[in-house]
């Protein structure tokens, strides 16, 4: 991830994934009153499209971190160089577990606990992300290491509202930042990757210079690093600015749209316009006096999200 295309891929699945769930958010708090937030979103083409697609991504990520840019010496040691590609790979191997116990969670054990593992696994993932990136072995004293910090603070509002998301599960606001959150650090993996490798962008005073095998942003004057770390100070706060403002004016246009087709439907409408489903809204209407009943709930937006895609 060390270079420009890198951030860009790894912030093209972040953007893609957290785009995908801001706009499913929008839609199931509109269409029912009974919202859950989703960790993740079945279709109705392939129930798992979602996280067949991070697997795949997450597997293309250590192919690369771990074959093409080879860390391992012939001895079986870590080159000190390449540290930063085993730590990586780890992050997408947290994600690849993540993604592959969901779909177990969700075919052989779907019970009550299954909504609070899934995010559990996925609460895992971002603390792992947080934690390497934070103890990253790369040098992230200079300018890099302003946008990486800063990239971490999008990380723990990801890692802290799946938290939340297990124990508020029918919170929209909650499920929502969670969303806007990945979105926000696929948009700022790509910054990152454009600001600091592509010379045109580098701040007045600094320049590319390499080292170790990589190429990292160093500035002549003390000053200059001052000043390019408060333009990434800057840039971040108008990314801020810019999601919100974004979400916002999505959420009341989705809003308007879904909310008025199904202002006068109950689920159970939605049971006659697709074979085979009857049964199963028919066995959740039984289930309101059921002690579990997020859980009912939560398979109600699966059905539905089925359905109405």
């Amino acid at each position: 991830m060390g270079a420009l295309m890198g951030h860009v891929g790894h912030g093209s699945l972040f953007l893609v994934l957290g785009m995908w769930h801001i706009f499913h958010d929008i839609k199931l708090h509109a269409q029912t009153p009974n919202y859950i937030a989703l960790p993740w979103v079945p279709t109705s083409k392939s129930r798992y499209f979602e996280l067949f697609f991070i697997m795949a991504c997450t597997c293309t990520s250590m192919t690369t971190e771990l074959l093409i840019y080879s860390p391992i010496d012939p001895d079986g040691t870590i080159r000190s160089t390449h540290l930063h590609n085993i730590e990586h790979a780890s992050v997408s191997l947290t994600f690849l577990v993540y993604a592959f116990f969901a779909i177990i969670l969700d075919k052989f054990a779907p019970n009550k606990f299954q909504y609070g593992l899934t995010l559990l696994l996925g609460a895992t993932g971002f603390f792992q992300e947080l934690v390497l990136f934070h103890f990253h072995s790369a040098d992230h004293m200079g300018l890099e290491g302003q946008y990486h910090h800063l990239l971490q603070l999008s990380i723990f509002v990801s890692f802290a509202t799946t938290l939340m998301g297990i124990a508020y599960p029918k919170s929209f606001c909650i499920g929502f930042v969670r969303s806007l959150s990945v979105f926000f650090q696929g948009a700022w993996f790509i910054s990152i990757g454009f600001m600091l490798w592509i010379p045109n962008f580098i701040p007045k005073g600094c320049f590319m210079n390499w080292e170790e095998g990589n190429q990292i942003v160093r500035c002549h004057t003390d000053e200059a690093l001052e000043r390019a770390k408060s333009l990434a100070n800057i840039e971040f706060c108008w990314y801020l600015i810019l999601v919100t403002v974004v979400s916002v004016c999505l959420y009341v246009f989705l809003n308007k749209i879904y909310g008025e087709r199904v202002k006068y439907h109950t689920l159970s409408k939605y049971g006659g316009q697709e074979d085979g489903v009857d049964e199963d809204f028919e066995v959740q209407k039984k289930s309101k006096c059921n002690k579990s009943k997020s859980l009912d709930q939560m398979e109600k937006l699966f059905v539905l999200m089925d359905v109405t895609e």
